[in-house]
């Protein structure tokens, strides 16, 4: 007898496991607060070199700005540079303090770099990173940075946490990410300068990883194949109820350090519902822990009002299973190459999600140009990921994993690319499309949680994860310093957006499908029967079960 059938006994879906959902929401929501908020947090408002103080006679604001700012070669006055000396206007006597007209430069007038630093305008945000360190012009790399900083924290995190919720469990590695979260948060929150703000940023992207590593395959290890799908998609409903909160909290707090803080004080509730997330039962009879497993299989059957006793629930069946999923040696990293199955599925999976990320957080951080103010691009693109969660439970109970994982990434390939084509004044065209494709790498993040934990068998489901969520990070914080290729050529950005994502769309269609198929449980049944397309008929099919 195999878990499947042990969780059959006790319920594979009920009152158990929509609570388990309910509990583990928190962190869903959490996630896309912290990972999109460099869209508030690091927000460049329009500004431009301080000037000294107008003369009381001088009420003609745009025309003193005229006077000591030059003009960019698209016409707008410039936000990094002011002239040396003011400059006289039509119909003016503006002059430089203390300066004869005699000396009035011929030829094109010097200018010089904000010497006495920037004046901002404060009517979107009181204060972001951006106006608390002068992160502008010749330090814009450094405000792009943070994202880059934080998600390289997330890269880290993901490796350390897949290894070690394999080696000591999800529920206290869940714990451990609860708990630094909301420590190092709130230091980020009282950063004091720019060097402690990208040490502690970093630090917490390393803590959240926690979450998106661990929170997916301990709902997934309680469920049965037949409700698979609909909890997944149902789960990662709360990442959008995130990605639209943090555009509401957004307008309602325009300080950034209180609303780091805001975002980040839910982990302290978060660590108190612990007490009611149980442990994987799979993973601890891969582990031979056969009396926890007993005890949580037991309440598990007891909430789903299944008539299951001590006796019907042996610990004879349970040694059974245990013997034969236990795992003799530590997972590690390289099992997940040492069996050319295996090898073959790390592989592709590392591909597509690189360019999962790297085209989720390339759509989703370059918010300006849409023609809307930064709040309502938020809620916009918060809200086309409700129907692509729709698009996403229809197509992989319909048309599968693989061709799901690898049309939702082909739609996202071809929204960057059709948004390339679209003239700067076609705004409406261009906005629709960056929906489109924000909806369509939104569907293909959901589909890519869902088919990941699927392909890998129950002994390395979370080293899988945390590798494959390492290179993603890697995509995810390169993403925000590829914008900076606007500079090279305006639409480079998005052509390495949609290049990347049609890449991934291609690898995708390597992985072998794991539509109504029973979750592995040790290397052998990756081996035996996750035989990608082309090799299937040297292996056996993978087992199906009815829907």
């Amino acid at each position: 007898m195999g878990f499947e059938e042990l969780l059959e006994k006790v319920g594979g879906f009920g009152p158990f496991q929509l609570r388990n959902v309910v509990l583990l929401a928190l962190p869903r929501v959490l996630l896309p607060m912290h990972f999109l908020l460099p869209i508030f947090l690091a927000a460049v408002p329009a500004h431009h070199c301080a000037l000294p103080g107008a003369p009381d006679n001088f009420s003609n604001q745009d025309a003193w700005l005229e006077a000591h700012l030059p003009r960019e070669p698209d016409g707008r006055l410039s936000a990094c540079l002011r002239f040396t000396h003011p400059q006289a206007l039509p119909n003016s006597t503006l002059w430089g303090e203390g300066q004869d007209p005699g000396e009035q430069p011929e030829g094109e007038p010097s200018t010089v770099s904000c010497p006495q630093g920037w004046e901002y305008n404060h009517s979107e945000f009181s204060s972001t990173i951006a106006t608390e360190w002068d992160l502008v012009c010749e330090q814009k790399g450094l405000n792009k940075a943070t994202s880059t900083f934080f998600f390289a924290g997330v890269l880290v995190g993901a490796v350390a946490y897949g290894y070690l919720s394999d080696r000591f469990g999800r529920r206290r590695l869940l714990l451990v990410a609860y708990v630094s979260s909301l420590v190092l948060g709130l230091a980020s929150a009282a950063s004091v300068s720019y060097i402690m703000f990208a040490i502690t940023r970093t630090l917490t992207g390393m803590a959240l990883a926690g979450f998106t590593i661990i929170v997916m395959p301990l709902e997934l290890e309680w469920l049965d194949v037949r409700h698979r799908t609909v909890a997944g998609v149902l789960s990662s409903t709360f990442w959008t109820g995130g990605v639209m909160l943090l555009g509401l909290i957004g307008y309602l707090i325009r300080d950034w350090r209180w609303l780091l803080l805001t975002v980040t004080l839910p982990c302290a509730p978060g660590i108190l519902t612990l007490w009611w997330v149980p442990e994987s039962a799979r993973w601890l009879l891969t582990q031979g822990r056969v009396e926890e497993a007993h005890r949580y299989l037991l309440h598990c059957a007891r909430l789903n009002g299944r008539p299951v006793g001590e006796d019907s629930l042996s610990r004879e069946a349970l040694n059974k299973v245990a013997a034969a999923e236990r795992t003799v040696r530590r997972p590690s990293y390289l099992d997940l190459f040492r069996t050319p199955r295996l090898r073959h599925i790390s592989l592709c999976c590392m591909v597509v999600w690189f360019g999962v990320n790297f085209s989720y957080y390339g759509v989703s951080l370059d918010v300006s140009g849409l023609g809307l103010n930064v709040y309502l691009t938020q809620l916009v693109f918060g809200a086309v990921e409700l129907p692509s969660k729709l698009l996403v439970y229809l197509s992989v109970r319909h048309a599968g994993r693989r061709l799901t994982m690898a049309g939702t990434l082909l739609g996202s390939a071809l929204a960057l690319g059709f948004r390339i084509l679209v003239s700067p004044e076609m705004k409406s065209w261009s906005t629709a499309l960056a929906v489109m494709g924000k909806g369509f790498s939104e569907a293909a993040f959901t589909t890519a949680y869902l088919f990941t934990s699927e392909l890998y068998p129950t002994v390395l489901r979370q080293t899988g994860m945390g590798l494959t969520a390492l290179v993603g990070r890697l995509g995810g914080s390169l993403a925000p310093l590829a914008a900076l290729l606007d500079g090279v050529w305006l639409s480079l950005p998005k052509l390495a957006y949609g290049g990347i994502a049609l890449l991934a769309a291609c690898t995708a269609l390597l992985l072998p499908e794991t539509k109504q198929a029973q979750l592995p449980e040790t290397i052998q049944d990756v081996e035996r029967k996750s035989a990608p397309s082309s090799l299937q008929e040297e292996e056996m099919p993978m087992k199906q079960v009815q829907d």
